[in-house]
């Protein structure tokens, strides 16, 4: 989730900015209110035992919580599900990540358990500093440690016996899409990767939507982020952002969207950054001057296919990582979808070809 205050104009149909007050990206509302998260440490995470995605169960798969630490320590928290109709036989796995802010009881824990009905093992983890997972302070972010996480899914998955470690996959959902072929561009293990409804979460914060933020705002950005680091010091404590996704009246469609998924029965939870709370105000600043994508072409020959709604306001992310791409790759839009739909829309998701491309790229 991104934070703007943004006047927004229609022009033939295509959102355009016509207006940008913001003090900051996601950030830097100086003085913003500070969370009440629980700490948790990585010695004691403390998992909730009952079912409480914002999915129904499936009947066809097992589930269980697991832990595992990335390269950095930090432990995370994660659903494995298994198809029931596993022979014994080392199968192909598929770890999910995202959206950016959500955590695995949200959209990509829905992906894992439909795909793991579709005959693969499936990993939803929540990421560092989030969720159920370790990491302090509470809901901060780092493009560097959340490629890590996705490698260390690889690492858990590749070491059970009914992994087949040669033929495991990665989906990235909205800011993790981007995560996920950094992660694929380095990570010579993932055999085949999905960027579904992507962000390219550096991009967008260092430059703004469409690209629009200026040097003289870039600037004035990463001055009031140092002015907070001393405030933070000072305080030995981070200072949070204001609470996402409450509505106040006028905000472009995009941010109604985001809304109606993470503030709703639809997607809400309560250990979602997105679902009403924040992460630190400085989280931006590593995001600033690290640009993801910058080996894309890396990845190939191993295959990335990208799924877009047609509608999204996002939709220019896969767009411009589709053409930086190298072959082979693919880039399907969904008819009539927004940036949102692909969350959580069972009839909207395209699960045949998410299935179809596993299969033909996990043999």
């Amino acid at each position: 989730m991104i934070s703007f205050e943004l006047e927004w104009i229609t022009n033939k149909g295509e959102m355009t900015m016509k207006k940008l007050k913001t003090i900051g990206l996601i950030a830097a509302m100086i003085g913003a209110l500070t969370m009440t998260n629980t700490p948790v440490s990585a010695k004691d995470l403390s998992l909730e035992t009952k079912w409480d995605k914002t999915f129904p169960k499936s009947e066809k798969v097992d589930h269980q919580k697991v832990t595992f630490k990335n390269r950095y320590g930090i432990t995370l928290a994660a659903d494995l599900y298994l198809p029931k109709n596993r022979d014994g036989k080392r199968m192909a796995a598929i770890a999910v990540g995202g959206p950016f802010g959500a955590v695995k009881e949200q959209s990509s824990g829905l992906y894992a358990q439909t795909m793991a009905a579709r005959g693969f093992i499936t990993l939803a983890f929540d990421p560092s500093y989030t969720g159920e997972s370790g990491g302090e302070p509470r809901n901060v972010a780092s493009p560097d440690i959340s490629t890590e996480d996705f490698s260390a899914a690889v690492d858990f998955l590749g070491t059970q016996s009914f992994v087949d470690r040669k033929r495991i996959g990665i989906i990235g959902i909205c800011g993790w899409g981007g995560m996920a072929l950094n992660a694929a561009a380095v990570d010579k293990r993932i055999k085949a990767v999905v960027a579904s409804t992507m962000y390219d979460m550096t991009r967008v914060m260092s430059k703004g939507y469409n690209d629009s933020v200026t040097l003289e705002q870039r600037t004035k950005i990463l001055e009031q982020l140092s002015q907070q680091r001393w405030k933070d010091a000072e305080n030995g404590t981070p200072a949070y952002q204001p609470p996402y996704n409450e509505l106040k009246g006028g905000e472009a469609q995009f941010l109604v969207d985001y809304h109606d998924y993470y503030m709703t029965q639809r997607g809400y939870h309560k250990r979602s950054v997105n679902s009403g709370n924040a992460w630190t105000q400085t989280t931006p600043l590593s995001f600033m001057n690290m640009p993801l994508l910058t080996y894309i072409k890396e990845i190939s020959p191993r295959p990335i296919l990208f799924i877009h709604g047609e509608k999204a306001h996002s939709r220019y992310f896969s767009e411009t990582a589709y053409a930086a791409a190298a072959e082979p790759k693919e880039l399907m839009i969904v008819p009539g979808a927004n940036h949102v739909d692909l969350y959580d829309r069972v009839n909207v998701i395209p699960w045949d070809k998410l299935t179809a491309f596993f299969t033909e790229h996990l043999r």
